[in-house]
């Protein structure tokens, strides 16, 4: 998955590092809110239609405030 990542971010495509974050957080993992931040910080600076939503999952998980 960090493959795909960086290819995604190497050719600014934003649209499509958001989803590779979103494909790298998988539910109950360690890494789920380091990877659903990462999408909706990308999804913030793109304007991104996603950015709602992955502000409901951090606050699920506790990473983010309302």
């Amino acid at each position: 998955m960090q493959a795909a990542i960086h290819r995604a971010e190497e050719t600014g495509e934003w649209a499509d590092v958001i989803t590779s974050y979103i494909g790298a957080a998988h539910a109950g993992s360690p890494g789920e809110a380091f990877y659903l931040t990462h999408a909706y910080i990308h999804a913030l600076e793109a304007n991104d239609p996603r950015a709602p939503d992955l502000k409901t999952r951090l606050i699920a998980l506790g990473a983010e405030r309302r």
